[in-house]
C-alpha cells in the first residue's frame, strides 16, 4: 500500500520532470532531496532530537535545488576588495540617512535594549544596515532551499552547512513560522541581522514577549538578537572599539599578520613601530591592523569591542565598516 509520504515524493517527481523539460533556461532545477544519499543519516539524526520523520521526509522533499546559490558562493567575497573599494559599498550618504530613518522609528527599542545590554544603538543599527540595508536586502532564497543545496551538492563546506540545516529543521519544526516565510541569503543566514541558524538558536531574542522570535518582520526581536549577540561575545559597555595609529617606515609589516584577535599590548606593539595616536594605557591589548585607504596606508589598534564585531563576520574591514557605519548615524542624529 502507498502511504501519502510516498505519493507526495512521486508526485513532486513527476512536476519536476515536467517542470525541467517545460523550463529548460531556468537556474532553479528541482530535486527530492529526501532521496540523496546522506538524506537517510540526517532525517535520522534531527528526529533522534524529537522531530517528526514524515514532516522531515516533506520538507526534504520539498526543497529546490537552486543552481545560482552554487554560483553565488563560488564568487569572491566582498572582503577580497581593498578598504579603498570596500567602504564604498557601505559608507554613503544614503545608507546613512536611511539609517537614521530606521533609528527614529525604532528608537524605543533601540533605547530599551541599548539601556539593558550596553550596545549602543548606533552599533546595533549599523549592523543592520550592513547586513541587509536595514531590512531591504535580506534575501529571496527559502533558507530550505539555501541549506539544502550547500548541504547536499556543495562538498567544499557540506560539513558546516549539514550542520546548519540540521539546526534549522529543528527550529523550523518547532516554529510558528512556515518554511516557505523562513527566507534569507544564498547562504541560509535569516532575517535583519542575518543569523545562520545555529546563531539564531544560540543568541536570537523575544523583545515583545510573544513567544515566538521573528528576526524577519519584527524589528524589535532583530534589534534585541543583534544586541544580544554581541553581550555573549563580550561587548564591554562604554568600551573602546579601535584607535588611529602610525607606522614608522622600515619597520617590520609582518606585524599585521597575527589575526583578529587582540594577543599583544599596547608597548609591546609600540615596541615594534605601531604608534598609538590617543593615550591608551601600555598593557592593553590591541590587534595591529593595515588598510589600503583612499589616501594611502591607514593603520589601526583593534581593541577588544573591535574584536567583538569580527565575531559577527570574521573580517576587520567588516568591522570597520560597521564602526564607521554607526559614528556617521550617530553624528547624523546630534
Amino acid at each position: 500500500m502507498i502511504n501519502t509520504v510516498d505519493k507526495l515524493r512521486r508526485g513532486i517527481k513527476v512536476r519536476a520532470l515536467l517542470l525541467s523539460l517545460s523550463l529548460l533556461l531556468t537556474p532553479v532545477a528541482l530535486a527530492d532531496y529526501s532521496d540523496h544519499p546522506q538524506a537517510e543519516a540526517l532525517i535520522d539524526r534531527v528526529a533522534a532530537r524529537g522531530v517528526d520523520r514524515e514532516w522531515l521526509g516533506r520538507t526534504l522533499s520539498s526543497a529546490n535545488r537552486q543552481e545560482s546559490i552554487l554560483k553565488a558562493i563560488s564568487r569572491p567575497a566582498e572582503k577580497s576588495k581593498p578598504w579603498a573599494d570596500y567602504q564604498d559599498i557601505f559608507l554613503t550618504d544614503q545608507r546613512t540617512k536611511e539609517g537614521v530613518a530606521f533609528w527614529s522609528k525604532y528608537e524605543e527599542s533601540l533605547n530599551q535594549v541599548s539601556a539593558s545590554t550596553g550596545v549602543p544603538a548606533e552599533v546595533i543599527v549599523a549592523i543592520i544596515g550592513v547586513e541587509t540595508y536595514y531590512g531591504r536586502i535580506m534575501g529571496s532564497y527559502r533558507v530550505i532551499d539555501a541549506l539544502s543545496t550547500l548541504a547536499f551538492d556543495y562538498p567544499r563546506r557540506s560539513k558546516f552547512f549539514t550542520k546548519e540545516l540540521e539546526v534549522f529543521l529543528e527550529l523550523a519544526w518547532a516554529s510558528d513560522l512556515s518554511i516557505d516565510t523562513m527566507k534569507g541569503s544564498y547562504a541560509g543566514a535569516m532575517g535583519l541581522g542575518q543569523f545562520m541558524p545555529s546563531s539564531y538558536r544560540a543568541y536570537a531574542k523575544d523583545f515583545d514577549g510573544d513567544e515566538v522570535i521573528d528576526i524577519w518582520a519584527n524589528p524589535g526581536d532583530a534589534i534585541a538578537s543583534v544586541a544580544n549577540y554581541f553581550v555573549k561575545h563580550g561587548w564591554r559597555s562604554g568600551g573602546s572599539v579601535v584607535a588611529k595609529a602610525s607606522f614608522a617606515d622600515g619597520r617590520e609589516a609582518a606585524i599585521f599578520d597575527q589575526g583578529l584577535k587582540p594577543v599583544k599590548t599596547i608597548d609591546q606593539l609600540q615596541s615594534a613601530g605601531l604608534v598609538p595616536q590617543t593615550a591608551i594605557a601600555g598593557d592593553v591589548l590591541a590587534t595591529p591592523i593595515a588598510f589600503e585607504g583612499k589616501q594611502g596606508d591607514e593603520y589601526w589598534l583593534g581593541l577588544h569591542n573591535f574584536y567583538v564585531i569580527t565575531r559577527y563576520n570574521h573580517s576587520a574591514m567588516y568591522a570597520m565598516a560597521v564602526l564607521q557605519l554607526s559614528e556617521a548615524l550617530r553624528a547624523a542624529r546630534l
